[in-house]
């Protein structure tokens, strides 16, 4: 896997993954992923998405799992600072 789609896929997911289908197929990562599996988590869940591509590429004992598994933990838990905040504004003004 190229290191630039493992940083950015870091930030941007599912922006990574529509450039590599559309302009570098070649580059897209190797899968056993049922194309319609890649359509649909690609969509609703791009980063459980590349997590299975750096376990299937890299395996499970990469820094990049692990660092792509922190970022899938804060993104889908809603986690962060602004969130708390305005999580307390909005049941204050209730």
């Amino acid at each position: 896997m190229d290191i630039y789609f493992l940083t950015i896929s870091l930030f941007f997911p599912r922006i990574v993954l529509l450039a590599l289908i559309l302009m570098y197929p070649q580059l897209y990562p190797n899968n056993s992923v049922p194309q319609w599996a890649d359509l649909i988590l690609g969509i609703f869940v791009p980063r459980i998405l590349i997590l299975i591509y750096i376990y299937q590429n890299m395996g499970y004992d990469n820094i990049w799992f692990v660092i792509h598994l922190i970022a899938a933990i804060l993104a889908y838990s809603g986690g962060g600072r602004e969130t708390v905040r305005r999580r307390r504004r909005r049941f204050e003004a209730a």
